[in-house]
């Protein structure tokens, strides 16, 4: 899909490209590539003549060649963006081409992004964009926005994880915590630090795309102020995602240690059971070995007084155990 992006009283106004003379009727500063088909590649290169390379989306490229920037002046910048699905959260890789021009006017100050997904960041930079006049005024803007928007993502999804453990706290901290309850929390835990590193990667990758920003000195005055902001925003979240992983690293001892509780208890009775069943255990072997006859041929009550020993001899260690209270 191929949408192009036009400023128009400080707005954004979007446009779905279906062909290439489609293209001739507007004057965009961005064109966003979702997906885009070998044709939809070659309206690009034909009218903007920006070459998509055919390592955009790669995953394994070094660190050096997800910043740079070309001798024409294009910076090319690949950033990965989150994406906090409660099924399958993951991050999608998006390839920006910041043209700058070449002399002609409508490869001038144009912004082009490549995905093979939908990114949540991008919706909510359209979303901001049309309510709020003004806030853009070329494609270094879009760009900034684009990570400020994805600071604020980065914010949302911290504080759901912090709902999320605010509620597993409520299980951990209750009066009996069972084991099915247990492992209900213990799996709460590893998706709330499963979501919170995934955060951490992204602004440290957002970082680094506003960082390369700043050093290619193209931002006016205001931009950079715009930039320094955004990375006192990511540091804020460095810093309450910490708070989090000290939470998650919290309630992960504290559900551990009420298992290890619910394990003792269970080898509490079976231990309390072993020392009440020893007493039976010698009586009954005492009485059936110290006697040259069958005592019941000769004694009619040979064998209740046996079983009424063997009762009282189990009952009193559990009368003890009761009184000091290790039956509780």
């Amino acid at each position: 899909m191929l949408n192009v992006f036009t400023l128009a009283n400080g707005r954004l106004y979007q446009e779905e490209i279906e062909s290439i003379s489609d293209l001739e009727k507007f004057k965009p500063i961005w064109v966003d590539l979702d997906a885009p088909t070998p044709r939809e590649q070659q309206w690009v290169k034909s009218y903007f003549g920006l070459s998509i390379p055919d390592d955009v989306m790669a995953e394994d490229i070094e660190e050096s060649a997800r910043f740079y920037e070309e001798d024409n002046g294009e910076l090319h910048i690949r950033s990965d963006f989150l994406i906090a699905d409660e099924d399958d959260p993951h991050t999608a890789r998006v390839a920006f081409v910041l043209n700058r021009g070449s002399g002609s006017e409508r490869s001038h100050g144009v912004l082009f992004s490549i995905h093979q997904e939908d990114v949540p960041v991008l919706r909510l930079l359209r979303l901001r964009a049309r309510r709020m006049p003004g806030l853009i005024e070329d494609a270094k803007d879009v760009l900034l926005m684009l990570y400020d928007a994805d600071a604020e993502y980065s914010a949302d999804t911290l504080e759901n994880i912090n709902d999320e453990l605010d509620s597993v706290s409520k299980s951990v901290l209750a009066a009996d915590v069972t084991d099915d309850t247990a492992g209900q929390v213990l799996s709460a835990i590893a998706r709330s630090e499963d979501m919170s590193g995934r955060v951490r990667r992204n602004v440290m990758d957002t970082r680094k795309g506003v960082s390369f920003m700043m050093r290619t000195r193209l931002l006016s005055a205001e931009q950079f102020e715009d930039a320094r902001q955004i990375l006192r925003d990511l540091d804020s979240l460095d810093s309450h995602a910490g708070f989090l992983f000290e939470k998650i690293n919290f309630l992960m001892d504290a559900t551990v240690g009420f298992i290890n509780i619910n394990q003792n208890k269970i080898i509490k009775i079976f231990s309390v059971a072993s020392v009440c069943l020893l007493p039976p255990t010698l009586v009954a072997s005492l009485y059936g070995m110290n006697f040259r006859f069958i005592p019941e041929l000769q004694w009619e009550y040979g064998y209740p007084f046996a079983l009424s020993l063997m009762i009282g001899s189990a009952i009193i260690p559990m009368l003890y155990f009761r009184k000091r209270g290790w039956l509780k």
